[in-house]
C-alpha cells in the first residue's frame, strides 16, 4: 500500500539517502520516492505506518503526517 509522509529536515541528497536507507531497513521490499522540495516521502510498503515513521524519525527527521 502507498503511504505518504511529510518529512521536514531533508536538505540534500545525503538526507534523501538516509531516509531511504531507514525505510529499507524497516522493510527491504519497500519502494521509496522522495520529493525533497515538497517535503514528501512516498513509500510503497505493507509495513505499519507507525513503524516506517519511527524509522525515519530515528534518522533525525521530523515526520509530520
Amino acid at each position: 500500500m502507498k503511504q505518504t509522509f511529510t518529512v521536514t529536515g531533508m536538505t540534500c541528497g545525503h538526507c534523501e539517502k538516509a531516509v531511504t536507507r531507514a525505510v529499507k531497513q524497516a522493510d527491504p521490499q519497500a519502494e521509496v520516492s522522495i520529493d525533497r522540495a515538497a517535503n514528501k516521502v512516498d513509500v510503497q510498503s505493507e509495513q505499519p505506518r507507525e513503524l516506517l515513521a519511527q524509522a525515519i524519525a530515528e534518522e533525525g527527521y521530523t515526520v509530520a503526517a
